[in-house]
């Protein structure tokens, strides 16, 4: 038997067996989630349902058209604002960075909610979502513009000045619209993702694919950006095009989630910081093991949801928020390195 002698290097995970393993953690949430519901159903009926999916029983229409699209979302939704924190994090140099302690998230609520009071189809609302998302960031980038150590603290007051901002225009929306819609909009605000259809999964995984894909092509950028601007300039990094798109791309992902799921908080926040004590702050690994943490965490908090107080649910962005709020306030406390 082998012994390790005292202060000799133990043996660390590799990048990919994490990445493995959170894979099979998102797969296993996904299947706990399968059997969540105000519905109880024997695991035998739930087989049977994913097996026969063209059967006609109340097992297949719970299955089919309500818990797997439901299950598709959160995973995408979750994996939209884990990759969407990570890359704002490392943008801003900032640890205590999301898309919704900049803003961006409550930016797109403004303009989703606008969306929707006018009637809009929901097809278009990411991209009006978008819209707003990324007028906020710009903001919040140019008001906190710097490489000294007051830029942060710029950044998460103007982050909480824009914040309050959004939630002051929202009211005269929904001041301005009709009672249906304001109840709409009041429960998409709370943070949720039922009565989603897979058209609605379709659409929001089109733009969080093309999110995705708009962050690859940025790995090396961001990598570069992590050592500042003056090193970035010097790799012959174009920084100030750089910045715009990765914001850019960040407001896409952010806007696709914001769009379906309403105010969902402190995903992006929480997530990048334990993906990157498993795989560290290099992009190309980081960002997805973002996204499998992310989809992670908003499984896992919506599966709770519809448990804890069973057959009402509680809205996810309310729940996320006693989680993310503590978080927040330790990670404001002690600051962990980029």
């Amino acid at each position: 038997m082998a012994v390790i002698a005292p202060g000799a290097p133990r043996a660390v995970p590799s990048k990919s067996l994490w990445l493995f393993a959170l894979a099979a953690c998102a797969l296993l949430a996904a299947a706990v989630s399968v059997a969540v519901g105000s519905v109880a159903l024997e695991p035998r009926s739930l087989f049977d349902a994913l097996w026969h999916p063209g059967a006609q029983s109340l097992a297949h229409t719970l299955m089919w058209d309500i818990r797997l699209p439901r299950i598709a979302l959160a995973a995408c939704v979750g994996a939209g604002l884990g990759v969407a924190g990570a890359m704002l994090q490392v943008l801003f140099r900032n640890p205590l960075v999301d898309p919704y302690v900049t803003g961006v998230s409550a930016g797109a609520a403004v303009t989703a909610s606008a969306g929707i009071a006018l009637g809009l189809s929901f097809a278009f609302v990411p991209i009006a979502a978008f819209g707003g998302g990324l007028a906020c960031a710009l903001i919040v980038t140019l008001v906190s513009a710097g490489e000294s150590g007051g830029a942060n603290l710029r950044l998460v007051l103007c982050g909480v000045a824009i914040s309050s901002l959004c939630a002051a225009l929202v009211t005269i929306v929904l001041l301005r619209a009709g009672m249906s819609d304001s109840i709409t909009i009041l429960g998409w605000l709370a943070g949720g993702i039922d009565g989603r259809s897979w058209s609605d999964v379709a659409l929001t995984a089109t733009y969080i694919a093309a999110g995705f894909v708009a962050a690859m092509f940025l790995l090396r950028a961001l990598n570069v950006l992590r050592l500042g601007a003056d090193a970035a300039a010097g790799f012959g990094l174009h920084v100030a095009r750089a910045r715009f798109v990765v914001l850019a791309a960040a407001a896409l992902l952010a806007a696709a989630c914001v769009a379906v799921s309403g105010i969902v908080g402190f995903v992006g926040l929480m997530v990048p910081h334990a993906a990157r004590r498993m795989v560290g702050g290099d992009a190309a690994w980081l960002l997805p093991a973002s996204a499998f943490g992310g989809a992670i965490v908003v499984l896992a908090a919506d599966a709770v949801a519809r448990a804890i107080a069973a057959p009402a649910e509680l809205p996810l962005g309310v729940l996320l928020a006693f989680v993310g709020v503590p978080f927040f306030l330790i990670i404001a406390r002690r600051p962990v390195e980029l």
